[in-house]
C-alpha cells in the first residue's frame, strides 16, 4: 500500500469503497506505512495480497464473513484471509481447532494444509479487522485506520447482501455486531477457536452445519468446508 498503484481492488468492492480511500483516516493510514516501510520494517501480508479477502470474494457474491483481527505475523504466514496461511506453512492453532470443529460438526477429515482461498473463493468473506501487521509485532497496526475501513466493509455487506451468515468467534469479533442488521442476516456467535478458549464453547458450537442450513434454507448453495488438497 505504498503505492496506490498497487491497490487492486475487485470492482464491486471498489465501487462500494471508493469514497473510503478518500477520507483523512486513510491518508493517515497510509503515511503511517509509508514510514513503516521506509523505516525498514517487514509488513504482512505482502502489499499484493493486503485486500486478498476482498479480490477473492467480490460482494455480491459474499454468503458467510468470518471476523478475525489482525494477520499472522510470522514469515510466509499471512496472505489476507483471516485464520488461513500460505501453502506450506503449518496450520496454526486456532485453525487446527476450527478443523476439529469441522470433523465434529460435518466429519470432514482434517486438512494437511492451512490455506482456506477454497473458501473464500465460495463466497466467505474472511476478513480481518486489521489488515496489515508488522513482522513479529501482534496487533502493532491496531488502531491506525483499519479499523474504520472493515467497519464500513461489515456495513456494506449487511446493506447490500441478502442472507448473510455472519461467524463472529471471541470478544473482539462480537464487538462488531452492532455494525450487523440481524433481522435480515444470521449471527452466530461463540467464544474464540484459539487454545485458551475453544474448550468454553467453541467445540460444539455447530456454526458450520448451521450456516449451511440457513443458506440451504433461503435456496443458496451451501459452503463446502472440505478443502481441496494442494
Amino acid at each position: 500500500m505504498t503505492d496506490d498503484d498497487r491497490i487492486k481492488l475487485e470492482p464491486s468492492w471498489k465501487a462500494a469503497l471508493r469514497a473510503e480511500f478518500d477520507q483523512p483516516y486513510m491518508h493517515q493510514l497510509r503515511e503511517f506505512l509509508r514510514a513503516e516501510h521506509a523505516a525498514g520494517k517487514e509488513i504482512y501480508p505482502p502489499g499484493p495480497l493486503i485486500f486478498n479477502a476482498l479480490n477473492s470474494t467480490p460482494l455480491d457474491q459474499v454468503k458467510v464473513v468470518i471476523l478475525g483481527q489482525d494477520p499472522y505475523h510470522g514469515p510466509g504466514q499471512a496472505h489476507g484471509l483471516c485464520f488461513s496461511v500460505q501453502p506450506g506453512i503449518p496450520t496454526p492453532p486456532s485453525l487446527v481447532n476450527i478443523y476439529k470443529e469441522l470433523q465434529r460438526d460435518l466429519n470432514l477429515p482434517i486438512p494437511a494444509h492451512g490455506y482456506l482461498q477454497s473458501w473464500a473463493e465460495q463466497g466467505v468473506l474472511l476478513l480481518n479487522t486489521t489488515m496489515t501487521v508488522e513482522r513479529a509485532n501482534a496487533a502493532s497496526h491496531a488502531k491506525k485506520g483499519w479499523e474504520f475501513f472493515t467497519d464500513r466493509i461489515i456495513q456494506v455487506v449487511s446493506e447490500q447482501c441478502p442472507n448473510v451468515v455472519f461467524l463472529l468467534w471471541g470478544a473482539h469479533a462480537q464487538s462488531k455486531q452492532k455494525l450487523i442488521d440481524a433481522s435480515k442476516h444470521l449471527v452466530l456467535k461463540s467464544v474464540h477457536p484459539s487454545p485458551l478458549s475453544a474448550y468454553r464453547g467453541f467445540f460444539g458450537c455447530g456454526h458450520f452445519s448451521r450456516t449451511n442450513s440457513f443458506l440451504q434454507q433461503r435456496g443458496m448453495a451451501p459452503i463446502d468446508w472440505a478443502l481441496p488438497p494442494l
